[in-house]
């Protein structure tokens, strides 16, 4: 797993682009979303403001107005009808308090002030309490003290019912935003995988080209690459069987009339130097033939007859190949592709070994697995891969007095894949080289 990449202030940035995406858009989304909230939140504090002032302005001039209008002895009598949600009216002096001077008490003392005209001079306190709590002070026409407790009141009572829309709205917003992300990247990571397993040897699946115009088209640039590389290879490998071809007719000419001439060590020599160049074309044109070629169909064989044969074709011309254990079973394949890829296997063996095991079992996956096994000097761990391209010689083993032009692994390796198979070289435990190739 790919560590976060580290941020200036500190924090960490996801590594992977679905992650930077999400946190992206979420935090952009959200952002949005609680602006948005803000200012609907601002909007119903400003109408609640808006109706205290304005009830304040509008019904307390009135109510001032009747009860100084009113008897001492009667204006008790309605003071609860006076009296609103957020103001009531006090007969008398009200509570001790401490001079307000905030912003909101200038407020509200000037729509008092407002409201009853100026008439009456109004002294605004604060009253020390847990709740926000004002009170007006005032003197009536006939000297009686008013007192108009007010209790501001900000945004209107939130519903029980809110925070859990808004629970399910942001939800719905990490939802949406999952789901706009996995469409934007999926076909990134499609592509990815079609990357990672581009193979112009094998004829697999072409890459989807639905989805919107600029996947589509993305779809089509790297499906028409794979054909132009598939192309390119396939001339390559015709160049390379025109040429192996073409040079057989002049290396047959030069082998007559090397035989024609008088023994002698340099005619050794030549022939010697003319039979390494033969067997040069002759893998060139076996290799163009395993990456081009794809005309033998798939046949049912008997393991225990074909491996059999195989080993006896050795063993009649002295060759030390033994098959190790009981070979049982049949296998769907291309039989002339496999012989040769196990041929290649045993012949390398028996150039750097001298002996040759073919063991034959069932994988896990109920492929059968084939190998050839050998005591030689084996090949450096970090060379096993290259070891199949190629043209690929080890120099300390492979030279021209063991021959080998390093053709044939890859020629092994260019069958498996038209079987369908796969192909795996490991050094054994106590010394020497294990090639197996898996039938699926």
């Amino acid at each position: 797993m790919k560590a976060a990449i580290p941020l200036r202030s500190g924090l960490t940035w996801p590594s992977t682009l679905r992650s930077r995406i999400f946190l992206i858009l979420l935090i952009g989304l959200a952002f949005a979303y609680g602006l948005s909230f803000s200012v609907l939140y601002m909007e119903r504090y400003m109408s609640a403001k808006a109706v205290m002032l304005g009830t304040l302005e509008s019904d307390v001039a009135t109510s001032i107005a009747v009860l100084d209008r009113l008897p001492p002895g009667e204006r008790g009598d309605l003071l609860d009808r006076l009296s609103r949600g957020n103001y009531r009216f006090v007969l008398g002096p009200g509570l001790p308090g401490v001079p307000d001077t905030s912003s909101k008490g200038a407020e509200i003392s000037g729509k008092i002030e407002e409201a009853i005209g100026h008439r009456f001079p109004i002294r605004i306190e604060r009253i020390p309490g847990d709740v926000n709590r004002l009170q007006a002070h005032l003197t009536l026409s006939d000297g009686s003290p008013l007192t108009i407790d007010v209790t501001p009141k900000g945004v209107m009572p939130i519903a029980a019912w809110l925070p859990y829309v808004f629970v399910i709205q942001m939800a719905l917003l990490i939802l949406c935003t999952w789901f706009a992300v996995r469409q934007a990247i999926r076909p990134l990571g499609e592509l990815a995988a079609a990357a990672d397993a581009l193979d112009p040897n094998k004829d697999g699946p072409a890459l989807s080209e639905a989805g919107p115009r600029e996947v589509a088209h993305a779809a089509r640039a790297f499906n028409a690459m794979r054909e132009r590389i598939a192309h390119y290879l396939e001339e390559r490998v015709q160049i390379l069987a025109a040429i192996s071809h073409d040079l057989q007719t002049p290396i047959t000419r030069m082998r007559l009339r090397a035989d024609m001439a008088e023994d002698s060590p340099e005619k050794d020599k030549l022939v010697h130097d003319l039979g390494e160049i033969q067997r040069l074309v002759q893998d060139g044109i076996a290799y163009a033939r395993s990456a081009h070629g794809n005309g033998e169909k798939n046949a049912r064989i008997d393991l225990a007859s074909f491996i059999d044969s195989i080993a006896y074709d050795y063993q009649d011309t002295g060759k030390a190949v033994t098959v190790v254990g009981l070979v049982q079973g049949a296998a769907f394949t291309k039989p002339h592709a496999l012989r040769r890829i196990l041929s290649n296997f045993i012949d390398n063996a028996l150039k750097f070994a001298g002996a040759a095991e073919i063991n034959v079992e069932r994988s896990a996956e109920n492929g059968i697995v084939i190998s050839v096994m050998d005591r030689g000097p084996g090949i450096p761990d970090d060379m096993l891969e290259a070891a199949m391209q190629p043209f690929f010689r080890l120099e300390q083993s492979r030279n021209r007095e063991t021959g080998g032009t390093g053709l044939g692994l890859a020629i092994a390796q260019q069958l498996t894949a038209k079987i369908g198979g796969s192909l795996r070289l490991y050094n054994r435990a106590g010394g020497g080289l294990a090639a197996e190739v898996t039938i699926r």
